[in-house]
């Protein structure tokens, strides 16, 4: 039996999808976080600082395109976890506890990510990753006039 690669398509980046967020959730449930979470502490994680919460849902948003109200509630679960504090009411600010969970998720999502991604040529990670931004910044625009 010849098995053939298939050509790029949204079926194959779903099931790619699919295959390393669930490896993610399973991780984020052992510690009690939502993917969703993960998206949002992130963002907070990787600043320099204090963040706008405009600026943090915009870019939740973005990323997981959900609604403004949704990502507004994520924000909240995450300061009613602790996780995250308003150090005013316009910013908020990753905690300890949001910096472990962080941290911890991480560093325990990182060999598993070397796994999956050990042994394909920096070339053709190069390319996937130019087409499938390519892809992206399409989608996106095409979701910009779907909401006109």
């Amino acid at each position: 039996m010849t098995t053939t690669t298939p050509l790029l398509n949204p079926r194959v980046i779903a099931l790619a999808h699919y295959a390393a967020r669930g490896v993610l959730e399973r991780v984020l449930a052992r510690h009690g976080a939502t993917f969703q979470q993960s998206v949002t502490l992130r963002v907070v994680a990787v600043a320099d600082g204090p963040v706008e919460r405009g600026h943090l849902v915009d870019s939740v948003v973005g990323s997981l395109k959900i609604d403004a109200a949704e990502a507004h509630a994520v924000v909240d679960e995450l300061i009613a976890a602790e996780l995250l504090a308003p150090p005013e009411p316009s910013r908020v600010r990753i905690t300890d506890a949001g910096r472990e969970l962080y941290d911890r998720t991480s560093a325990e999502t990182a060999p598993i990510t070397a796994r999956i991604y050990d042994g394909i040529p920096t070339e053709d990670l190069a390319v996937a990753g130019r087409v499938l931004t390519l892809i992206a910044d399409r989608a996106d625009a095409e979701l910009a006039t779907l909401d006109k």
